[in-house]
C-alpha cells in the first residue's frame, strides 16, 4: 500500500497534536473554569485517552508522534528519516498552539492552568522528573513500537496507559508534560515563558536516553523496515 505524502502525515500530526493538548491540559483548563472536580484523576486519564486515540486514528498515517521530543528520537534510533523531523515537529507545535488557541477563547485567562510549572521542587529537581518520565515513556513507545517482537495492536493501549500513571504520580509536581510541544502551546498564548526550557531540555534528553537503554535491552541493530533507508515512518510509532 502506497504511503501517504509529507502534506498528509503533517496534516495527521497537527490534527493529533491538537487533540491530545485539547484532551490532556484541556481538562485542566476546564477543571479551573467550571469546578468540575475533575481533580488530578480526570486529567490523567483525559491526557492518556487523547494520547491512545489519536494513536489509533493517524498512527497508521504520520505516526502519531505528537511529540517534538518523540520525534527526534526516533530520528537519532534511526527509525525516522532525519530530513522529516523538522517538519514534523513544526506540525506539532502547530496543533499545540491552535489548541491553546481554542483553549483560550472558550475559557479565557482559564487557559493559565495548562501552562506547566513546578510546584513542591525547584527547577533542577523538575528537570530530572521530567528526564525520568520522558526516558520511561520513550521506551515504552520503542518497544511497542518498532520492536517486532512486541504486540503492536495493543501499543495504543500500552503507550496511553504510561501517559495515565505518569501523570498522576509526577503531575500535580511538575505538570508531567514529557512533551515539548504540549507545554509550548499553552506558555505562547498564555504569555507564560517561565520554565518552559525544563520542557524542552527535560523531555528531549529523556527521549534520548531512552533510545540507549532500549537498544541495550533489544541488543543487536535496529529492525531494517524501521531502518532510515526506508525514509518514511514506522506505521505504529508514537507519542
Amino acid at each position: 500500500m502506497m504511503e501517504p505524502d509529507l502534506g498528509r502525515r503533517l496534516t495527521a500530526e497537527v490534527f493529533a497534536t491538537f487533540c491530545l493538548v485539547f484532551g490532556g491540559p484541556g481538562a485542566a483548563v476546564i477543571t479551573k473554569a467550571v469546578a468540575s472536580g475533575y481533580g488530578i484523576g480526570g486529567i490523567a486519564t483525559a491526557s492518556g485517552l487523547a494520547v491512545a486515540v489519536m494513536i489509533f486514528c493517524v498512527g497508521h498515517i504520520s505516526g502519531a508522534h505528537m511529540n517534538p521530543a518523540v520525534t527526534i528520537a526516533f530520528a537519532a534510533g534511526r527509525h525516522f528519516p532525519i530530513r522529516d523531523v523538522v517538519p514534523y515537529c513544526i506540525a506539532q507545535l502547530v496543533g499545540a498552539v491552535l489548541a491553546s488557541v481554542a483553549l483560550r477563547g472558550l475559557f479565557g485567562r482559564n487557559l493559565d492552568a495548562a501552562v506547566t510549572h513546578p510546584h513542591f521542587v525547584g527547577q533542577i529537581s523538575a528537570l530530572w522528573l521530567e528526564i525520568g518520565l520522558t526516558a520511561v515513556l520513550m521506551t515504552v513507545v520503542l518497544a511497542v513500537a518498532t520492536d517486532t517482537r512486541a504486540v503492536g495492536a495493543l501499543a495504543a493501549v500500552a503507550i496511553g496507559a504510561v501517559v495515565i500513571i505518569n501523570v498522576l504520580l509526577i503531575g500535580p509536581v511538575t505538570g508531567a508534560s514529557m512533551n515539548p510541544a504540549r507545554s509550548f502551546g499553552p506558555a505562547l498564548v498564555a504569555g507564560d515563558w517561565r520554565n518552559f526550557w525544563i520542557y524542552v531540555v527535560g523531555p528531549t534528553l529523556g527521549a534520548l536516553i531512552a533510545v540507549g537503554i532500549y537498544g541495550y535491552l533489544r541488543g543487536g541493530t535496529p529492525d531494517p523496515s524501521t531502518n532510515l533507508d526506508n525514509a518514511h515512518p514506522h506505521p505504529d510509532a508514537i507519542p
